[in-house]
C-alpha cells in the first residue's frame, strides 16, 4: 500500500479498483471517489507515493520510478487477490495507469483517467509552464522550474478551496498536498511523460477519461491528446463546473457514477439504475 500511513482500503468487492494520487498530491484527493465505488461493490486500494505526504526535501529524495514502484508494488499484491483489477488516477495518477497498463499487458482490466496531465497548459498556469522541456534541457534549467500554487488551486468550489488552502499553508502535506512543486520534481514528471507517450499505442485497455473543460492546470488538450493516441477504445467526457481536482470538487458525484457506469460494463454487471427499471417492467 505504498508508504507512510495517509494509505487506505474501503470496500470488499470482488473486483479491486488501484487509484493513485497525483505529483505533490495524497490519497485523501481520492477518498470521496473511493467511498462511492465502495459503496457500488467494489474493493478500492489508495497509496501513498513514496516522497509524498511529506515535505519537499522528501519529495525531491525520490523520482518518477520510486513513485511509479509504490504504486506497482501495490496492484502487485492487489492481483493476488483479486482476478479483475481496474487501475485510475488523478493527474500524474493518470499517466502513471496508463504506464502500468503498458508494463502488464492483459492484466488490467480498465482505466479511469481524472485530469490526465501531459502538460501544464490550463489557464492559470503561467505561460512558461509550456516551456518546460526546454528548459530543463538547459544547464541550471531545473531551477528555473520552481511553481507555487496559486488559487483556485484546482477546486471551483469556494468552500473546499478555503479548506484546502487553509490546510497548505500550514504544511498539513498528508491532507492537502504540497504547496510548492520543485523544478526537480517537474523534471521526472516530464521523464514519466515521455516515456508514457512512447508506449501509448500498445495499451489496448479499455479507458475512462473524465477531464474538466474549465480545467485551471492541465486543458482539455491532455484528454484529446489521450483519445487519439491510446491503443485501446477510449471513453472521453468532458465535465462542466469544476476544476483540474474533479475527484473533490463540485461534480465528484460525475465521477463517481461515470466510473461506476464504466466498470458495470467492463465486468458485465448491470447498473442498480438499470436493475430498478428492470424490476419496475417485471412488475408492470
Amino acid at each position: 500500500m505504498g508508504e507512510g500511513d495517509a494509505s487506505f482500503v474501503l470496500g470488499s468487492g470482488p473486483v479491486a479498483v488501484l487509484l493513485i494520487h497525483g505529483l505533490t498530491g495524497t490519497p485523501t484527493e481520492l477518498r470521496r471517489v473511493a467511498q462511492g465505488l465502495a459503496k457500488r461493490g467494489h474493493t478500492v486500494y489508495v497509496p501513498t507515493l513514496a516522497g509524498h505526504c511529506g515535505d519537499n526535501s522528501d519529495l525531491q529524495a525520490t523520482g518518477w520510478k520510486d513513485w511509479y514502484e509504490s504504486a506497482r508494488r501495490t496492484f502487485v499484491g492487489i492481483r493476488q487477490r483479486h482476478e479483475k483489477v481496474i487501475v485510475g488516477g488523478l493527474s500524474m495518477g493518470a499517466v502513471m495507469s496508463m504506464h502500468m497498463a503498458a508494463e502488464h499487458p492483459g492484466e488490467v482490466a480498465g482505466l479511469l483517467l481524472y485530469s490526465t496531465t501531459l502538460r501544464y497548459d490550463g489557464w492559470n498556469m503561467p505561460k512558461v509552464a509550456v516551456l518546460t522541456p526546454l528548459l530543463m534541457a538547459i544547464p541550471f534549467g531545473v531551477h528555473l522550474c520552481r511553481f507555487n500554487e496559486t488559487s483556485p488551486y484546482g477546486i471551483k468550489d469556494v468552500r473546499l478551496r478555503a479548506i484546502v488552502e487553509r490546510q497548505m499553508k500550514a504544511g498539513e502535506s498528508s491532507s492537502a498536498g504540497l504547496l510548492t512543486m520543485s523544478g526537480t520534481s517537474v523534471r521526472e514528471l516530464h521523464r514519466l511523460v515521455a516515456v508514457v507517450k512512447r508506449g501509448m499505442r500498445s495499451v489496448k485497455t479499455p479507458a475512462l477519461v473524465l477531464h474538466s473543460s474549465e480545467d485551471d492546470i492541465t486543458s482539455r488538450w491532455n484528454a484529446d491528446y489521450v483519445e487519439k493516441h491510446l491503443g485501446g477504445p477510449v471513453t472521453k467526457i468532458l465535465l462542466d463546473d469544476c476544476y483540474h481536482m474533479i475527484t473533490v470538487d463540485l461534480q465528484y458525484r460525475s465521477v463517481i457514477s461515470h466510473s461506476a457506469d464504466f466498470i458495470d460494463q467492463l465486468i458485465g454487471k448491470e447498473s442498480p439504475e438499470a436493475v430498478q427499471l428492470d424490476e419496475h417492467r417485471q412488475l408492470a
